[in-house]
């Protein structure tokens, strides 16, 4: 297999070739940042490149393979967000506001590196993660490799850029609202939300109030899954902590899993909120798919409170908002758009903030009651195709946000609950981009997840179609 080939080959093909000898971890690291550097100019996808560092990774990667040594990750260059921690640098999340480094890697890192993946460097991610697209005015948009008019989303949009561009084997983004499931739909990439809790934040003990998790952006099924092997489990001092998983998820994406009972929802999370032709027609193929290989395939439209729990959690995600700003070591330093949305969280009286904070534990048991009946709710991932770098550059801040909303709208509830959510390639638009649908699962059941998108793969695969045009566009 070429290097160049390689490169889009994923997770566990570049690490079998590295342990087989067939490539070593330099000459793959290296390929890598021959990629980067002819082709990020055009995307964006990192802020930082660790090119000397990774170098050095690769070459003792090399040197404990010919020792004998044989690790999961051995070798695999991948790329973190930056809102993990890296040593010796600051966390910047998106901003200009952070100068101090951190003292050390954060859990995720340490056990990247432990697995023997080197650590490439740190993708792009819209200012404090607020956005459903990576641009910001300073450095300018990130963009989809399968078209540079499109944005690849947010807010893991430089992760999933990354991977779909053949620049890292696999990204670790993030997710407080849809942001691993919004990149990786806009991309046509794997990406699933963990279980609140499976993954440590370390050093922090959780992000937005728990709205957030993290997780591997991969090519595939079978990647996602190593990767989430090495990477998941609570550190002392995490606010939250999964249950731990009935095999492991490697295992779980080789397991058949059996025939389910699927539900099938095209129902927004709020009133008047379209839904584009195309984005129906994906679920419903997929929902045909899934009928054919055997599953019990029904429509569930079920009620999820929707003015209550959307007003709940505006109102949380605003104010989560200030307070992240204001804890930045320099806030001013932040563009408008995002001062404009610190300016609403600050505005949300004290008691509709203490309220929008408040136990999920009641809506939590609520939106869990479909799994009385189903084992898999299937969804739209996103209300509309991929949209176009700057298309809300014109819209005041309140009437982006609502725009951001609806198009988002199956995907916040997740983050609330804290169930696992994946989003799963399934088609294309007319004009060639990315669709997707979402699959959710109960509570701490990431496993079955992986064993239905794994089959889903299996009928429907997607991970040998690659970017056109990147290696020859100038």
């Amino acid at each position: 297999m070429e290097l160049t080939e390689l490169c889009f080959a994923g997770v566990a093909r570049q690490a079998q070739a590295v342990r087989s000898g067939e490539v070593t971890a330099r000459d793959l690291l290296a390929e890598h940042l021959r990629r980067i550097e002819r082709i990020d100019p055009r995307l964006n996808a990192f802020r930082l490149v660790f090119a000397e560092q990774a170098l050095a990774e690769a070459e003792r990667a090399d040197e404990r393979r010919s020792a004998g040594e044989d690790l999961p990750l051995l070798g695999v260059p991948i790329a973190v967000k930056e809102d993990i921690a890296v040593a010796g640098l600051p966390t910047t999340k998106g901003t200009n506001a952070a100068r101090t480094p951190q003292p050390a890697d954060s859990a995720i890192v340490t056990r990247l590196r432990a697995a023997g993946a080197v650590i490439i460097g740190r993708t792009r991610m819209p200012e404090l993660g607020l956005w459903p697209f990576t641009e910001s005015s300073w450095a300018g948009p990130t963009r989809n490799p399968w078209s540079l008019a499109h944005s690849p989303g947010g807010s893991s949009g430089g992760s999933a850029a990354a991977v779909a561009a053949g620049l890292a084997a696999a990204a670790i983004g993030t997710d407080g609202a849809g942001s691993i499931r919004i990149p990786a739909a806009m991309t046509g990439l794997f990406g699933l939300k963990p279980q609140r809790g499976r993954v440590s934040l370390s050093p922090e003990p959780q992000m937005l109030g728990g709205l957030v998790v993290a997780g591997p952006i991969t090519r595939t099924v079978a990647d996602w899954a190593l990767v989430a092997d090495q990477i998941h489990g609570a550190t002392p001092g995490d606010a939250h902590a999964a249950h731990p998983p009935r095999t492991s998820f490697t295992q779980a994406a080789r397991t058949d899993p059996g025939r389910l009972r699927i539900g099938v929802s095209l129902r927004p999370w709020g009133p008047g909120i379209p839904v584009a032709d195309e984005v129906r027609d994906v679920v419903q193929d997929t929902a045909a798919l899934l009928t054919d290989l055997g599953h019990d395939v029904v429509r569930l439209d079920p009620p999820m409170r929707d003015v209550t729990a959307s007003t709940q959690f505006a109102a949380r995600y605003v104010h989560n908002a200030y307070l992240a700003r204001t804890g930045m070591e320099l806030p001013d330093l932040v563009e408008p758009r995002t001062r404009a949305v610190s300016e609403l969280g600050r505005r949300v009286p004290r008691g509709v903030a203490r309220w929008a904070a408040k136990d999920d534990a009641a809506l939590t048991a609520y939106a869990n009651r479909v799994f009385a009946s189903i084992d898999v709710l299937l969804t739209p991932a996103l209300t509309r195709p991929p949209i176009r770098v700057g298309e809300w550059d014109g819209r005041n801040v309140v009437t982006a946000l609502l725009a951001a909303a609806h198009y988002t709208t199956f995907l916040p509830l997740w983050n609330i609950v804290g169930n696992p959510a994946a989003s799963v390639p399934a088609g294309r638009t007319s004009a060639g981009l990315p669709l997707a649908v979402q699959l959710v699962g109960r509570q701490h059941d990431e496993c079955t997840l992986l064993s239905v998108s794994a089959q889903l793969e299996r009928a429907r695969p997607w991970a040998d179609r690659v970017p056109s045009g990147l290696d020859h566009a100038n």
